[in-house]
């Protein structure tokens, strides 16, 4: 029973570290999907002037995989929020 009381000891004094550490995880996946969001842009347009007449394949297959990266941001922000309030 004292090992449990030590451990929860622990656990009460490191969630400061633990909030902290759920912020700066979820700042991290904005700005990652940010940075993944806008080269999925730039290797479009790029795409899209060596190749005009395929510009709709390009659009279509730049929006789903700015979806996908946008949909694990918010995955790992969900996961930090519950982190920070939990």
């Amino acid at each position: 029973m004292t090992m449990l009381m030590v451990l929860l000891q622990a656990v009460q004094e490191l969630a400061p570290f633990a909030k902290m550490g759920a912020g700066i995880g979820a700042g991290l996946a904005v700005v990652g999907a940010g940075i993944g969001i806008g080269q999925i842009g730039k290797g479009a347009l790029e795409s899209i002037a060596r190749q005009p007449e395929a510009i709709g394949d390009i659009r279509s297959n730049m929006i789903i995989a700015a979806a996908l990266v946008e949909g694990v941001a918010f995955f790992a922000i969900v996961v930090c929020l519950l982190i920070l309030f939990i």
